[in-house]
């Protein structure tokens, strides 16, 4: 791994790399995760370990589902979007659009901020519980549900965004509005740089 790239070992921080098992919109394992775990730049694992400092205080925990992706692991998701659907995934993570409107409508990109190496997808846990909070929809839901602000979501989902997109703000990092569980650092370290070492 670069040496400027570590995985996050923060205590109160889980993960689970969807990216490395089947339970993902492409249906299974993509190329360049050969372990699950999640990696990103130094910058992102100290500001990860601010964050999660902060969710603390309020009762919750953090679990990732991606940080760094290799370029390679894009380059896939390019290939699979020119595939037919799929029934088995599609319902879930893509109900209402094709797969090529996936890139048009700004869910998936073939250069993505994750390759370089300062942006997550996580969520919150409760820490009384270990519970997921609910968040009004999964991850990877390609929908205007996920949109920050979307209509449709009960009063509690709203309250946990919120939760969510305070904790991140306050530690450095910056929303993307069409996916609740996306964040960037402000300042990561490789703005220009996409990586395609293996998560491995």
């Amino acid at each position: 791994m670069n040496a400027d790239f570590a995985f996050v070992d923060v205590p109160g921080i889980r993960w689970d790399a969807k990216y490395a098992t089947w339970d993902n919109f492409t249906g299974k394992p993509v190329d360049g995760y050969l372990v699950n775990r999640v990696a990103g730049t130094r910058a992102l694992v100290n500001a990860l370990e601010m964050a999660q400092e902060k969710a603390e205080s309020l009762g919750f925990g953090l679990l990732l589902w991606d940080g760094y992706r290799p370029q390679r692991a894009v380059d896939r998701f390019v290939r699979w979007a020119a595939e037919p659907d799929d029934a088995r995934t599609k319902a879930r993570f893509h109900p209402r659009i094709s797969r090529a409107e996936m890139f048009s409508l700004g869910y998936v990109a073939a250069r993505s901020g994750h390759s370089r190496g300062s942006t997550v997808d996580l969520t919150l846990y409760c820490s009384a519980t270990d519970e997921l909070v609910p968040m009004g929809g999964g991850h990877d839901l390609m929908d205007p549900l996920s949109h920050h602000g979307a209509a449709g979501i009960g009063e509690a989902e709203t309250a946990n965004r919120q939760h969510l997109c305070s904790i991140m703000e306050a530690c450095g990092f910056q929303r993307y509005d069409s996916e609740w569980w996306h964040y960037t650092l402000v300042d990561e370290p490789y703005p220009d740089t996409y990586f395609d070492f293996p998560v491995a």
